[in-house]
């Protein structure tokens, strides 16, 4: 028995020693041919090394993210409007082609298209550095109703790139012949902000027309009062918007951008309220003398196919143009209401 003990254990010995030789390292060889040089300054470095860059432990991503996700950017739904005429400011992909080709439209309809997100507005992950939150456009606009007229809104040319109406068709000359419209849709399309805010970008009928100091003040527009500090998810920051409504129910507006040459806030809430019952007002006059004349159905807020003079036609673009921006008092009151008083006389 002690016999076959030892056998086995010598035979263990022999296969350790051999697995031992079998694995045991040779001295080096000759050094290999160099790999070939990097390109951009970037093969060759770890793929996770520029990430730090931007997704560090601050929140500040996740903060944006949150914020977005409640804007109506991200949840209006709008974006399943993906043809080529409504793919260039509805869809993600389609603005990023319509700021490469300076078109109004896309070449095609966009398929599996997304809404306005971080790669509609920032060049994401192009050098992995800070340099991607560039924005996408900056380039001054020229409109697209009056295409002889243009603006520079600073950073906020992105936002008036598609915050601006359509041009509608046909379209009337200001002291020219009647048009013929066939459709109930026509007119200046919804997004029509920055037509009010530049002082530019209405139907001008007579004279008196001055702009609201900010105009010329806030040097970025848009970007400078909307993309302000946040209130939570409810308002401000990349939601975008400054009006909400707090958790109890109560109307609130962010007035941080405000404040600067605002100091009362209480002066200053005051004074939104005023002149948002003044433009308010005026619309109700336009619009009810542009049903009165069988222009516009009240039930729907739609034109009624017809054919009608220019300066009527004039009205109701800018009926609409104020109709259709929630700011307009707030944005450039003196132009808001010079184009509603100016409506109202060349059509009564």
């Amino acid at each position: 028995m002690k016999k076959q003990i030892f056998k086995l254990g010598a035979l263990l010995l022999v296969g350790a020693l051999a697995l031992s030789a079998c694995t045991k390292e040779g001295p080096m060889g000759l050094a290999g041919k160099d790999g070939k040089d990097g390109k951009d300054g970037r093969d060759g470095v770890d793929g996770t090394a520029g990430c730090i860059t931007c997704h560090d432990n601050s929140q500040v991503n996740f903060a944006i993210t949150a914020q977005w996700e409640r804007s109506l950017h991200a949840t209006g739904g709008l974006f399943v409007r993906n043809t080529n005429a409504c793919a260039g400011c509805h869809t993600s992909q389609g603005f990023r082609e319509i700021i490469q080709t300076g078109q109004p439209n896309t070449a095609a309809t966009i398929n599996n298209p997304v809404p306005p997100n971080c790669y509609t507005c920032h060049n994401v992950h192009t050098t992995y550095t800070q340099a991607d939150w560039a924005l996408s456009t900056t380039a001054n606009i020229t409109f697209r109703l009056f295409p002889d007229r243009n603006h520079d809104f600073g950073k906020g040319n992105l936002c008036a790139t598609c915050h601006q109406p359509r041009l509608p068709s046909p379209m009337p000359t200001l002291g020219g012949p009647d048009i013929n419209i066939t459709s109930a849709t026509w007119g200046p399309h919804y997004g029509t902000s920055a037509a009010i805010a530049s002082g530019k970008g209405g139907f001008e009928f007579g004279t008196g027309y001055t702009n609201s100091a900010h105009v010329n003040m806030i040097g970025q527009s848009c970007v400078a009062c909307h993309i302000t500090t946040a209130s939570g998810v409810d308002g401000g920051g990349h939601m975008m918007n400054l009006g909400y409504t707090t958790s109890t129910g109560a109307a609130a507006v962010i007035t941080t951008s405000c404040t600067t040459c605002h100091s009362d806030v209480a002066a200053l809430n005051t004074l939104i309220t005023s002149k948002k019952n003044e433009i308010a007002a005026l619309k109700t006059q336009l619009g009810d003398r542009l049903v009165q004349i069988g222009m516009l159905n009240p039930t729907t807020q739609r034109i009624v196919p017809g054919t009608w003079s220019s300066a009527q036609a004039g009205a109701f673009i800018n009926y609409m143009l104020v109709k259709n921006d929630k700011g307009a008092a707030t944005h450039n009151f003196p132009y808001a209401k010079k184009l509603l008083e100016n409506s109202l006389a060349a059509i009564q």
